[in-house]
């Protein structure tokens, strides 16, 4: 038998291994307000395989660089605007991205003026945990939250919002079927004759007075891009701004001062095991998760530099630690053992921790244009 020797430099050449594309998505501004914790989570930044075989160097100063993020818990003392550097290195010191922000940290809660306050959304609003936390937070003497959704019974009457499951823009803008289940019909449709139009100030005459909100935030986009592919994530793209550019305008129609604030989409829950347990083989984390970063990728370059227009970008998918503030479940490692061991169970749905999370980034926000 005749021996074949492979040189080693060979079997070297054969394994190379590319550069990989590390795309940041950091916002200009980043809101903070004193007594509440706000975070830069690194994973959440970046779109990588595994953020652990990256450096980050924070430049700001205030907060501290732990491993996996950056943090800062202001004072009153702190009210004020400091500039934000991160940079992503590999483990040579390569710079392979990098980004800059201002941190913008307002009095807690802003001004004594009470506020009205609609919350749009889908089941990550349904929860009805953020809006009850914003509810806390300010108390029922500064904030009336608008809705017709109070799908919560523990929670106050005051605590209500338009927040529905499995909800996209798409929903809002067209949603009129038969049947008495608040999702039949978007709250913001009306019937003129037998065809449904969006008439957003009918909206407001039954629930506000027939004024417009002074503050409205809009968190969507995961029932709109979850089942996305590479092959059709940018046309799924496309068809969601063309529903929120005639949801928006509507808004602004109605009122044109009205603040309105577009959550950057959270990431998922960071393990494959969420997933799994929601999904079976339905859909992998990695997908996912690319979908969501390209979402808020086209959300920073459609909706960025806005604020003339009174519409803002809120950093929620920074401020949420997917790893400790997602459910989870304790079980046995496999069925031919008795070690228990601790899995994420949920994708796209955080823990009661990780929605008030959520509520911090908006507090923030809404103290920092409150004080204005």
């Amino acid at each position: 038998m005749r021996r074949f020797l492979i040189p080693i430099a060979a079997l070297v050449c054969l394994v190379t291994v590319e550069a990989q594309d590390v795309r940041l998505v950091l916002p200009p501004d980043l809101y903070a307000a004193p007594g509440r914790e706000m975070n830069l989570y690194f994973d959440n930044a970046i779109l990588v395989l595994n953020s652990r075989e990256y450096l980050f160097d924070v430049d700001c100063p205030k907060g501290r660089q732990d491993q996996e993020r950056w943090r800062f818990t202001p004072t009153e003392q702190d009210v004020g605007d400091y500039p934000l550097s991160l940079k992503v290195m590999d483990a040579a010191g390569a710079v392979l991205a990098e980004g800059a922000a201002t941190v913008r940290v307002a009095p807690a809660g802003g001004s004594g003026k009470p506020f009205t306050l609609l919350c749009v959304g889908d089941s990550l609003t349904h929860a009805s945990v953020y809006p009850a936390e914003l509810f806390n937070l300010f108390g029922p003497e500064r904030i009336k939250l608008i809705g017709t959704h109070h799908p919560i019974d523990s929670l106050p009457p005051e605590v209500v919002h338009e927040g529905y499951g499995g909800w996209a823009w798409q929903t809002f803008c067209t949603r009129w079927t038969e049947g008495d289940d608040p999702r039949a019909k978007s709250p913001f449709l009306r019937l003129e004759g037998d065809k449904p139009v969006l008439d957003f100030q009918a909206y407001c005459d039954r629930t506000n007075g027939g004024q417009g909100p002074d503050i409205t935030t809009v968190f969507l986009g995961w029932n709109d891009i979850f089942s996305a592919t590479e092959a059709d994530l940018e046309g799924r793209i496309d068809t969601v701004f063309g529903y929120a550019d005639t949801l928006l305008a509507e808004f602004r129609r109605v009122r044109a001062d009205t603040q309105i604030g577009l959550l950057l989409l959270t990431p998922p829950a960071a393990t494959q095991d969420a997933f799994g347990s929601n999904y079976n083989c339905g859909q992998t984390r990695w997908q996912a998760r690319r979908n969501q970063h390209r979402l808020v990728e086209r959300m920073m370059e459609k909706f960025g530099g806005r604020e003339s227009e009174n519409l803002w970008l809120l950093p929620a998918h920074l401020n949420l630690d997917t790893v400790n503030n997602y459910p989870v479940v304790t079980e046995p490692a496999n069925a031919r053992t008795d070690k228990q061991v601790t899995r994420l169970a949920n994708g796209v749905h955080p823990s009661a921790e990780g929605y008030r999370q959520i509520a911090d980034t908006i507090y923030a926000w809404l103290s920092y244009r409150l004080s204005r």
